[in-house]
Order: C-alpha cells, then sequence, then structure tokens
C-alpha cells in the first residue's frame, strides 16, 4: 500500500494550494480517505475526511469554509484544496486511509482510526 501525497509548498497569506494523495495497494472504492496535519511540536489532528462514495465528508472547524476535500476515484486519488491560507495552515500534512462502513459515525477523527498513511508533504505559509 502507498500513498503519495504532493502540492505542497510556500505560500503567502491568503494564498491556495491544493494538495494531492495519490493510492496504490487499495482497493480505493472501499476505503474513506483523510488528511491530518502536525506543525512543529503539536501533535497530528484531523483536517479532513470523505467517504468511499464521495458523498460525505467533513472537516475540522479551523478550515471550513476554507476547505474542500474531493476524491476522483478513476485515478484513485484524493484532494485537499486549500484557500484563504493563514500562517497557523503551516504543517506537514498527511493522508490516510480507512476502510470504510460504520466506523466513519464513530472514530474519523482518530488518528488510531486510519489503516494507512502517507509521508507528508510540507504546507508553509508566510506572513
Amino acid at each position: 500500500v502507498q500513498l503519495q501525497a504532493s502540492g505542497g509548498g510556500l505560500v503567502k497569506t491568503g494564498g491556495s494550494l491544493r494538495l494531492s494523495c495519490a493510492a496504490s495497494g487499495i482497493s480505493f472504492r472501499s476505503y474513506a480517505m483523510g488528511w491530518f496535519r502536525q506543525a512543529p511540536g503539536k501533535d497530528r489532528e484531523f483536517v479532513a475526511a470523505i467517504r468511499s462514495t464521495g458523498l460525505a465528508s467533513d472537516y475540522t472547524d479551523s478550515v471550513k469554509g476554507r476547505s474542500t476535500i474531493s476524491s476522483d476515484n478513476a485515478k484513485n486519488t484524493v484532494y485537499l484544496q486549500m484557500n484563504s491560507l493563514k500562517p497557523e495552515d503551516t504543517a506537514v500534512y498527511y493522508c490516510a486511509a480507512r476502510t470504510d462502513g460504520f466506523s466513519w459515525y464513530t472514530n474519523r477523527y482518530s488518528r488510531s482510526g486510519y489503516d494507512y498513511w502517507g509521508r507528508g508533504t510540507q504546507v508553509t505559509v508566510s506572513s
């Protein structure tokens, strides 16, 4: 299983980035996908997640209204479009995969709920 995240970079406050995560080795249509981030000295935190159908998603409050998670089953890829970026969005962003099912309703926010992780991509927002 491989999750390859890309799209990070250095942007100014108010800028935008689109992160991508290409998955291989899993049946992508059976997995919910998530994005987490980890800033220096802080724990890894939930950012967004999307169900295998692409019909349901969820976001942490700090990115709601500024970010959109989407998926393309034909490309086995999940995206995170981030707009109006702020310095506090600076972190390494990780994508993760979990077998979709009823557990979506119980622990989609938890790191422990995900089976596979990518290596991460750095997002730096300058003030």
